[in-house]
């Protein structure tokens, strides 16, 4: 082995990882796409405290907070062909489910677990809006779904977006376990590209910078988005 970075290696292999950059944000779309309204809504049933579905967003919540995302993706990667197989042998159906395309099962995972974590940023974010704007409304003729569109969410989206963009970051960087699930992102493209030198410090340099860059770029249009929110924030009195 050579000593010292390879860098001929560090700048072909940085656009290498860069070209996984499509798949990891095309995953964030789609579980923000499914998560986003399912934990608004899931939130909603924590906050009315509706029987049931209250006591299942908090069972929920805790089990993903109490597991590892790595766990979950070997779980849902194991388990669900094996299901499914199970299922498509007992109806008589001619689909091998281990031909499937593993970003399906990234979107489940993904979607799953990011739920669970914009529940409770939902759920805080609507604690700060005052009550008494919701009676307000309705008092006027607001339907609930008109109260929440033109009252209550752009006010609770001034608080939620901080944190929304935390969970969108952090399911930028849990993308890059989708090589576990032999997906084509940044972590398993640059991770092939070392494998033939074994020039894994500068791959592993090339994931940081390319992650780095990724999430930054995110971070900068959500503060861009949060300055045009603005408008909603309350006056202090």
């Amino acid at each position: 082995m050579s000593e010292g970075l390879n860098y001929k290696f560090l700048v072909d292999t940085f656009f290498i990882a860069l070209s996984g950059v499509p798949i990891a944000l095309f995953i964030t779309i789609v579980a923000l796409l499914f998560a986003l309204p399912l934990g608004f809504l899931l939130a909603l049933t924590r906050i009315n405290r509706i029987p049931v579905l209250h006591r299942f967003a908090q069972v929920y919540v805790s089990f993903v907070r109490g597991t590892p995302i790595i766990i979950q993706i070997f779980i849902v990667y194991s388990s669900v062909p094996l299901l499914l197989s199970s299922l498509f042998t007992k109806f008589n159906i001619g689909m091998n489910v281990y031909d499937v395309n593993p970003i399906w099962y990234a979107f489940i995972v993904f979607t799953f677990n990011t739920t669970a974590v914009l529940i409770e940023v939902f759920r805080s974010a609507l604690s700060t809006v005052n009550k008494g704007q919701l009676e307000a409304a309705q008092s006027v003729g607001l339907t609930n779904v008109q109260a929440y569109r033109r009252i209550i969410i752009p006010q609770a989206l001034v608080v939620a977006m901080p944190n929304i963009c935390t969970a969108t970051v952090n399911l930028i960087k849990a993308t890059s376990l989708g090589y576990a699930m032999s997906l084509q992102e940044i972590t398993l493209k640059a991770k092939v590209a070392a494998n033939a030198g074994y020039n894994y410090v500068e791959a592993y340099i090339d994931i940081f910078l390319v992650y780095l860059l990724l999430c930054s770029a995110v971070e900068f249009a959500f503060k861009l988005y949060e300055k045009r929110l603005s408008k909603y924030k309350p006056s202090v009195v």
